[in-house]
């Protein structure tokens, strides 16, 4: 279902499937599809946005794995579709698969996990990746779920993704899941779609809509999918559309993307008037030292990056590409909340780029082989601003002027007493520190032996100069700053003003 470019469907790809192997739906091009970006004939709905003057990244640090870095066990005859997510201090990868014993037969979502984006990835202990959501019989996805996107947002997993209750011919729509650790969903809508295609016109492709792609930005879920029914798309049923909404199940106050910007929708089921980009199988994610949106899809010699603004009215930047072979859509390396991961050696300067994609067609005649690709870009100012610096910024640690250290946090400056405390506090030490930090007034001061309190289910927190009550995520933080702890209650602690939590 994650939109196929260049292998097509059909009896002689799983002809007469076995209970164990149905027909994989990652059919998006469908008869005659062209390799992926590649503009369809003249008289496209929407222009593109026009790429103003200015400044264009560099491009360095080309990478790729040496070999597949992620496969289903035994009995998965194709792999891809992937959505990959920085999660901590483990890399998390679910893509589309299907492994007999997972009921329905169908595609399934599968799930592994590493130290890094090089692989390799395993399920639980070391063993092989593990299905964690298979069709649903009776419902729209009934058969086939396929296409994972996935993003943390307060401490909550939520999972977009494609289902199909048949065959390619039913077309296709969108479902959202939620998890409180990735790996066992709760179907979410009452097991309804949260977005079924448009149905704006008929075409020889009648995949429908499916291959989601979500970030969530200043409160906002951002939803980019393919909708081959959709106004805007091309002559094969190639389009990337975009809703919104603040709500994750996108039931209230949805904002669809038209021609005049973003408006005011009844519900996900509106006209497709505007076109991001004409490809299949992309994925989205935010740059924060960019200040702009990126979409990876497929052009002809790799993943093509294209680069629009907060309000997709704008290229900032012309595209870059991360060369290599590909037989799907990519899956980009991204943050919990569908953000590009920051650079620990140079977070102002440079962004890296990673993604993982199907290499290779089967033994099944579908996608596999998942491998990894990725640049840098460099020579940008991602902390040219004081706005977009305190973001690109968050969670670094740096010397301040006087001899400590300054930790970034949520937006704000908190001056940190003891090197050690910082770094048990900080994603990355750094050695020198950023000039327009000094234009950042500090918001308090964590000086060593400060007044420390615990409660029962609030945790632990420091009494910074500031008044307020700053929780500290990591254990030993108080010990380590030499504060003694003093328990009070629950309700004790929510009668202190709350400051950020650090850590």
């Amino acid at each position: 279902m994650r939109g196929t470019l260049t292998w097509l469907l059909g009896a002689a790809l799983v002809a007469g499937c076995t209970p164990s192997r149905a027909q994989p739906q990652a059919e998006g091009a469908g008869t005659g599809a062209v390799v992926g970006g590649e503009a369809p004939p003249p008289g496209s709905p929407v222009p593109p946005p026009v790429i103003p003057p200015g400044a264009s990244p560099s491009v360095d640090a080309g990478r790729q794995s040496a070999g597949v870095v992620a496969a289903g066990g035994i009995g998965a005859p194709y792999n891809y579709g992937p959505a990959v997510m920085q999660d901590g201090d483990r890399t998390r990868m679910w893509w589309c698969s299907q492994y007999p014993a997972a009921r329905p037969p169908g595609d399934d979502i599968l799930h592994a996990e590493s130290a890094g984006i090089a692989g390799p990835f395993t399920g639980t202990g070391g063993g092989p990746a593990q299905s964690v959501l298979s069709g649903n019989p009776g419902a729209f996805d009934g058969v086939h779920t396929c296409d994972p996107s996935v993003v943390k947002v307060d401490g909550v997993y939520y999972l977009y993704y494609t289902g199909a209750a048949g065959d390619h011919a039913l077309g296709n729509s969108i479902g959202m899941a939620t998890s409180p650790d990735g790996l066992n969903w709760t179907r979410a809508n009452g097991g309804n779609p949260i977005l079924n295609p448009a149905r704006d016109t008929a075409r020889e492709n009648t995949y429908g809509a499916g291959q989601p792609a979500v970030v969530f930005l200043d409160g906002w879920f951002y939803l980019m999918f393919t909708d081959t029914t959709g106004r805007a798309a091309g002559w094969n049923g190639a389009g990337q559309f975009i809703v919104r909404s603040k709500d994750p199940a996108f039931t209230t106050a949805v904002e669809a993307l038209g021609e005049r910007g973003f408006e005011p929708a009844p519900s996900t089921q509106v006209p497709r008037t505007r076109s991001l980009v004409d490809a299949f199988s992309a994925d989205l994610m935010w740059i924060e030292a960019l200040e702009s949106f990126g979409v990876a899809h497929e052009t002809q010699d790799g993943t093509t990056i294209t680069f629009l603004d907060r309000n997709f009215s704008l290229r900032p930047y012309p595209p870059v590409l991360i060369p290599g072979p590909w037989k799907e859509g990519p899956g980009l390396l991204r943050q919990p909340d569908g953000h590009a991961p920051i650079s620990v050696e140079d977070p102002c300067g440079r962004v890296p780029l990673d993604v993982v994609r199907a290499t290779m067609i089967g033994e099944a005649g579908a996608p596999t082989h998942l491998k990894h690709f990725g640049i840098d870009l460099h020579g940008i100012d991602g902390c040219g601003d004081v706005n977009r610096m305190l973001t690109v910024l968050d969670g670094f640690a740096m010397p301040s002027p006087v001899r400590t250290m300054d930790l970034v946090a949520g937006g704000s400056v908190v001056r940190v007493d003891r090197r050690t405390v910082a770094d048990l506090l900080a994603v990355r030490l750094l050695d020198r520190r950023v000039p327009g930090l000094d234009r950042v007034p500090v918001a308090a001061n964590l000086t060593t032996g400060v007044a420390a309190v615990q409660a029962p289910t609030g945790g632990t927190g420091l009494l910074l100069d500031d008044g307020k009550l700053w929780a500290v995520r990591p254990p030993g933080v108080a010990e380590l700053n030499a504060s003694p702890i003093t328990p009070i209650t629950d309700e004790r602690w929510n009668t202190y003003p709350a400051g950020l939590a650090l850590g």
